[in-house]
C-alpha cells in the first residue's frame, strides 16, 4: 500500500500530483520527490537524489516516475522526464551515484547503472550492467549485457560486440543490494524511532 506523501522535499507538482511513497520504502530527508512519482516497497532513495514528473503533455496530463520494489536510487541521481514521456525503475534496480535517467526511459528488472552513467531516452532490460561514465541515448540494450565503462551508446547495434555480465558481476550486484537493503532498515528503525 502507498500513502501520498507530503513534505518540503517530497511534494505535489503544479498540476496537483502528489508523490506516493511505500511506507516500507526509505526516502532520505534530503532527496527532492515532486509529482507524479510512484515509490514502492522497500526502495532506498539515497542522499541529494531528485525526482521530478511536473512536465505535463499537450492534454495537461504529467505521465509517472515510476520505481519498482528493492530498488536503490543513490546519491545525486537524477530522474526526469520530457512532457508526455514516463520512467520506469524495475525492481531490484541499483541505480549508482550521479547517474542521469531522462525519460521517456525503461531500466529492466535486476540492472546495475554505474556511476555517473547517463541513460537518455532509452530502454535498458532485464539484468543489465552499465558500466562508469557510459552515456546511452536512444535504442535498447538487450538483457543481461555488460557494457564497458565510458561507452556511447546510439542504438542497438552499438551493444552487438558486448559480452553478457558474468558470476563476478552477478556477486557484485548481490552484494551492493545486500548492502543497500541494510542501509535502508537501518534507517528506516532510525526514523522509526
Amino acid at each position: 500500500m502507498t500513502t501520498e506523501a507530503f513534505s518540503p522535499s517530497v511534494r505535489p507538482n503544479p498540476a496537483g500530483d502528489r508523490p506516493r511513497v511505500d511506507p516500507s520504502a526509505y526516502v532520505d530527508p534530503s532527496a527532492q520527490v515532486i509529482g507524479r512519482v510512484v515509490i514502492g516497497p522497500r526502495v532506498f532513495v539515497g542522499p541529494q537524489a531528485v525526482l521530478r514528473a511536473d512536465e505535463p503533455d499537450a492534454g495537461g496530463r504529467v505521465h509517472p516516475i515510476t520505481v519498482e520494489e528493492d530498488a536503490c536510487l543513490q546519491d545525486g541521481v537524477v530522474v526526469h522526464a520530457r512532457a508526455g514521456t514516463e520512467v520506469r525503475i524495475g525492481p531490484r534496480c541499483n541505480i549508482s551515484h550521479g547517474v542521469v535517467i531522462h525519460g521517456p526511459a525503461v531500466i529492466g528488472a535486476d540492472s546495475f547503472i554505474a556511476l555517473r552513467a547517463i541513460i537518455y531516452q532509452a530502454e535498458v532490460e532485464e539484468g543489465v550492467w552499465v558500466g562508469v561514465g557510459s552515456i546511452v541515448m536512444g535504442g535498447r540494450i538487450p538483457a543481461h549485457v555488460w557494457v564497458p565503462a565510458g561507452s556511447l551508446i546510439r542504438s542497438e547495434t552499438d551493444t552487438r560486440s558486448f559480452r553478457l555480465i558474468d558470476l563476478k558481476e552477478e556477486r557484485h550486484k548481490k552484494d551492493i543490494y545486500d548492502a543497500t537493503a541494510a542501509l535502508r532498515e537501518a534507517y528506516l528503525r532510525l526514523r522509526s524511532g
